[in-house]
């Protein structure tokens, strides 16, 4: 009988073991607890300060139920990652981006709570999707993807998801990054995939002929997440997004390039867009490493492992930080008044960067209230953010959508 029993256990525990996930980690899933604060415009609830506050000059605080380690900015919504896994959203919820039931009057100027079982190790947001990264390597989207005629879709073409969907891949993924319509997908094996619009070039698998809406293989061939090829043997480590490009980092610190370079904001010597990837020449220096990007519409802000802050592509309004008389650049640019930075950030036209302080700068295009000068005028250089809000807490990350930017912040003596 003893045997038997064990046999029994043995059978149990393989098939346990089978069942156990691994778990997914990149120096990118954020740990560090913090409070959520907005400012800028909030038409549509993107602050999150209820239906009576529309804009914000100076850093609010937005009141969530525990503790958050992640907050990004989309097109015109919000969404934020707590310590337990939990995704908390609010905005425009027109296309399903916030994930969740927002029928009763004013639900989705408050922060709300996405019913996922998992848990969740990082989030995304673009124009209208959000995505959400768990921690066995499961990638879940809601909302859809737009492109310059409207809907195409999200996972089937021209229907949007209102609540969590999965997405299947081969591989568990280790990171996302959103653009503003299109998802990208590191897996634990160095590989992108990509979906969403390729207009531009973002989807890096695409080629222009099939641009408008899949060509004859329609809409699938965008939505579909699908691998990105580049010549010759490449694993990547680290993956970034701009509107409508994409930056990733490979295993040998090259940067490969794909989507839109109108101004250069890849760092192109020539405007044409790339529909696959480029191996980035403007990025090698020997003596700097990358180690993050962001980008706005039309420009680039990027950070090497110094500390050191740069940017690239179109000027107006102040958004490369470089001073007023400046014009467009085709590769990375010191941007001074800032040292030791630990991340940069860009909104449409935008751009910040957090010290290892905790201070955080920001400089561009003032319309919105987006750089907390408390006024409407462009920043041409790099001005620190302050505030009542700001006052004895540092800021550990920082990021801008459309119209409004969000900061996650901890209190001083914790730091």
């Amino acid at each position: 009988m003893a045997a038997k029993k064990t046999a029994k256990k043995r059978k149990s525990e393989i098939e346990d073991s089978a069942q156990k996930k691994v778990k997914v980690s990149h120096r990118s899933h954020s740990q560090e607890k913090g409070l959520v604060l907005v400012l800028g415009q909030g038409d549509v609830g993107q602050l999150g300060l209820g239906e009576d506050v529309l804009e914000r000059k100076k850093p609010a605080l937005v009141t969530l139920p525990e503790a958050i380690v992640q907050a990004v900015a989309g097109g015109m919504h919000t969404v934020c990652l707590s310590d337990t896994g939990t995704i908390y959203t609010f905005g425009c919820n027109d296309e399903g981006a916030l994930g969740r039931d927002t029928s009763e009057e004013g639900s989705e100027m408050v922060p709300g709570k996405v019913e996922l079982a998992e848990k969740v190790v990082q989030v995304s947001a673009g124009d209208s999707h959000t995505a959400a990264l768990t921690e066995d390597g499961t990638v879940f989207i809601w909302g859809c993807f737009r492109d310059n005629n409207g809907i195409i879709g999200l996972i089937e073409p021209m229907k949007k998801c209102s609540l969590p969907v999965k997405v299947h891949l081969d591989s568990p993924v280790v990171k996302i990054a959103s653009g503003n319509d299109h998802l990208v997908m590191l897996t634990v094996t160095g590989t992108l995939y990509t979906s969403g619009c390729g207009e531009q070039g973002q989807l890096g698998r695409v080629p222009e002929c099939f641009t408008n809406r899949g060509g004859r293989k329609g809409l699938m061939r965008l939505l579909e997440p699908q691998m990105v090829k580049p010549r010759g043997k490449v694993q990547f480590t680290d993956v970034f997004c701009g509107a409508y490009f994409t930056f990733a980092i490979s295993k040998d610190s090259y940067i490969y390039g794909f989507g839109l370079s109108n101004y250069h904001q890849l760092g192109t010597s020539g405007t044409n867009t790339c529909f696959v990837p480029v191996k980035l020449t403007a990025f090698k220096n020997s003596t700097t490493t990358w180690v993050g990007f962001s980008g706005g519409q039309h420009h680039t802000v990027c950070l090497d492992s110094e500390g050191h802050v740069y940017s690239l592509g179109r000027a107006e309004y102040g958004r490369l930080g470089l001073g007023e008389s400046v014009t467009e650049k085709k590769e990375p640019t010191s941007v001074t008044g800032i040292t030791r930075a630990s991340m940069v950030a860009c909104g449409a036209s935008v751009s910040y960067a957090v010290t290892k302080e905790g201070s955080v700068y920001a400089w561009g295009m003032g319309t919105n209230l987006q750089l907390g000068t408390g006024d409407e005028e462009d920043a041409w250089s790099p001005v620190e953010m302050v505030g009542k809000q700001l006052e004895n807490r540092v800021v550990i990350s920082v990021s801008s959508g459309g119209q409004h930017t969000v900061l996650l912040v901890k209190e001083k003596q914790e730091s």
